[in-house]
């Protein structure tokens, strides 16, 4: 993609924007980004309106099948919001640039914080397939990142700071509703790798030992792009496979990875729901004090 090319993207996202817009002026406080297998979600929320993705300026199409292509409006955990059903990988053959593109049309929507979601597998001994990890960090082991090439100063800065990327103390009380509900839940490191084979025994030791938690293919561009934008982030990764100790790794196929995260995605809608309304109350707060 050319700098002539990237100087374009704001002017993309208009578009889009106001496409969106010409259909429905439902105004989402939260946007949300549904990994493979968790599309669940959406049959509780109360719809407003469904975008096809192919039909949206400049949305691409998944490719993966567990990924639905859709742009929802509605009510979740009875905050207004938009969710992503479905997203884009770099394995998929794009660019990062239009991996997130999604993410900066939900900041030009007007959300205040971004929810994501994914699957992953455990490089840790004590995270359990079926377990949730709240991340706390990131290690970017992918070869290409959204924000190479020309910046525009008004979607972000050139050089956007990563510390207190994600919301600790969210987190925390992400924690404790965990536990009061009787869950198995963790903070931890995701480790992004570009896919889309899985790991081998010698790549989940070094991803141990290198401080990941937990091992993907999404989540850290879309990351990236949202604190570019300086959008407030939660993130919430189901373990679908445990991949350490290397001398304990099943083997497992991508339908049974799939399968255990469909079992443990009403724990991360409840929990979900939960941070929806811990933002709500935390920001009125805010609000009441100023």
């Amino acid at each position: 993609m050319t700098n002539d090319q990237l100087k374009m993207l704001y002017e993309q996202i208009e578009e889009a924007i106001q496409y969106i817009r010409d259909i429905t002026d439902f105004q989402p406080r939260f946007g949300i980004v549904l990994g493979t297998g968790l599309a669940g979600l959406v049959d509780y929320m109360e719809k407003v309106e469904e975008l096809e993705y192919e039909d949206i300026p400049h949305f691409l199409s998944p490719t993966v099948d567990t990924h639905r292509g859709k742009l929802i409006f509605g009510h979740f955990g009875g905050q207004p919001v938009v969710v992503m059903a479905g997203r884009f990988h770099y394995y998929e053959g794009y660019s990062m640039k239009e991996v997130t593109f999604p993410i900066r049309v939900l900041k030009f929507l007007g959300i205040e914080r971004l929810i994501i979601s994914n699957i992953s597998g455990s490089t840790n001994p004590n995270i359990n397939a079926g377990d949730l990890v709240f991340l706390k960090d990131h290690i970017n082991l992918q070869p290409e990142n959204p924000l190479r090439g020309f910046n525009d100063v008004r979607l972000g800065p050139r050089f956007p700071e990563m510390l207190k990327t994600y919301d600790r103390d969210l987190n925390q009380k992400a924690l404790d509703y965990a536990m009061e509900n009787g869950f198995k839940a963790h903070e931890g490191v995701y480790v992004a790798l570009a896919g889309p084979n899985l790991e081998t025994p010698a790549e989940y030791g070094f991803l141990h030992k290198i401080g990941g938690d937990v091992v993907g293919m999404s989540t850290v561009p879309e990351v990236i792009v949202a604190r570019h934008m300086s959008l407030p982030l939660f993130v919430v990764s189901v373990v679908s496979n445990k991949c350490y100790p290397i001398d304990k790794i099943p083997s497992s196929s991508l339908e049974e990875i799939i399968e255990i995260a469909i079992e443990a995605g009403e724990k991360m809608q409840r929990v979900v729901a939960f941070v929806l309304n811990e933002s709500q109350e935390s920001d009125t707060s805010k609000m009441s004090d100023s």
